[in-house]
């Protein structure tokens, strides 16, 4: 696939949205096989991801999996259908989601013990990243006709 500089940026936003989405959903299956890279074991990998102990097993990270890839397929939908208000909408969702999640690292930033792996991983990867897809998110959601600028 080359690069197309004429390529709409809700298009672009749409990519790189899903492809997060995408890449963490394959993070979270391969938890559910009982691997636990990049961390050395269970507790180390939840207090890495969440700050918490919470068990990293198959009932907890499929549905997970399922809402990342939902998430993803959405937005990439909205941004090659974007006349269909419910692909407008599940992207809507994603980027709420998405906010809701990066406020809720700002709010960590300051609730949660400094000096920790997720302190660190928070500030500098998590709460950024999800700024930014959430803004991304909301130009696929509110993008022009993209399929026809093509």
């Amino acid at each position: 696939m080359s690069y197309q500089p004429d390529t709409p940026a809700p298009t672009r936003a749409a990519a790189l949205v899903a492809s997060v989405l995408a890449a963490d959903a394959a993070f979270h299956l391969y938890w559910t096989t009982g691997a636990t890279w990049p961390a050395a074991d269970d507790r180390a990998l939840s207090q890495a991801v969440l700050g918490t102990e919470v068990p990293f097993t198959p009932p907890i990270l499929l549905p997970l999996v399922a809402l990342l890839l939902t998430g993803a397929a959405f937005v990439l939908a909205r941004s090659r259908h974007p006349g269909r208000q419910l692909f407008r909408l599940g992207t809507l969702a994603v980027a709420a989601g998405l906010s809701l999640r990066a406020a809720a690292g700002v709010y960590w930033l300051f609730a949660k013990e400094t000096g920790t792996t997720f302190h660190w991983l928070n500030l500098t990867l998590y709460t950024p990243l999800c700024a930014v897809l959430a803004v991304a998110a909301l130009r696929v959601a509110r993008g022009k006709d993209t399929a026809r600028a093509r």
